[in-house]
């Protein structure tokens, strides 16, 4: 019995570092490859540099171009978690705490948007868009990500808000406290694993978001760094090694979140599930 345990802990964890190194290998490939010149690149991709090529980092950190694309993908993923979070929360607590009818039927109204493909919205959504002068303006992005975040936002929070007891917001109505006041005060706080976690969903959908930018923003000032980098790539489409470097720092911003923001998101996902 032991042995058998001990075959698959160590099966298991074979396992993980396999999956570890399908993530990190291309990584650490990239970051090595961006010190690397172009001819050095083709005549030995996988050794290390012989002399190595800050310059490809240096110049890049030093475009203003790059800040402003950081800058944009950040304004836009704040401003749509915010407006995602804010919305799908009261959504969520009507369709969780108040019994009217066709509840369940707006609630399946969401939950078919989970199913509703991005690309199927794109000319009704352009034509929208241009008809209300949002083209190249950040809200132009901003609000139609939130939109397409609603349902699975809703769907987790719904779930969370169903589990806190009722005996709680009947307490707190006995004490003089108004249904707005409970939410804002009292269930919001107590749904704070719930909230992060979906808060680092939308700012990851958000920052990883290509074609939206792409579709609203003609205007430089305003790409984000998902576009940046295929402008990039395409500008420099010969020289491998720079655009790699440009990849790279691109990728640093949301590997940083993602390590800060990890412990809240199994949180939030462990704590759904054990109330659930």
């Amino acid at each position: 019995m032991n042995a058998r345990r001990t075959v698959r802990g160590l099966s298991l964890h074979a396992v993980v570092w396999l999956i570890a190194a399908f993530v990190a290998v291309p990584l650490l490939y990239a970051v090595i490859s961006g010190f690397k010149s172009t001819a050095e690149l083709t005549n030995n991709p996988f050794g290390l540099p012989q002399q190595w090529k800050i310059g490809n980092y240096i110049g890049i950190l030093g475009d203003g171009m790059f800040w402003r694309q950081i800058a944009n993908s950040a304004g836009i993923a704040i401003g749509t978690t915010v407006c995602t979070v804010v919305a799908s929360a009261m959504a969520a607590f009507v369709l969780a705490r108040y019994a009217f009818r066709g509840r369940e039927l707006f609630y399946t109204l969401f939950t078919i948007g989970l199913m509703f493909p991005f690309a199927v919205a794109v000319l009704p959504l352009f034509l929208m868009l241009r008809t209300f002068g949002l083209l190249d303006n950040p809200l132009g992005v901003i609000l139609p990500q939130a939109a397409f975040g609603l349902p699975m936002t809703i769907v987790i929070l719904r779930g969370f808000f169903r589990t806190i007891p009722a005996e709680i917001e009947e307490a707190a109505t006995m004490d003089g406290c108004s249904k707005f006041r409970f939410f804002w005060q009292i269930l919001l706080p107590m749904a704070r694993p719930a909230l992060g976690t979906v808060s680092v969903l939308a700012v990851v959908a958000s920052w990883n978001n290509f074609f939206l930018p792409l579709l609203v923003f003609s205007d430089p000032k305003w790409q984000t760094i998902p576009v940046g980098v295929q402008q990039f790539q395409g500008q420099y489409s010969t020289d491998f090694a720079l655009v790699l470097a440009y990849i790279v720092l691109a990728m640093v911003p949301a590997l940083a979140f993602y390590a800060v923001a990890e412990r809240q998101l199994i949180g939030g996902l462990t704590a759904g599930a054990t109330k659930g």
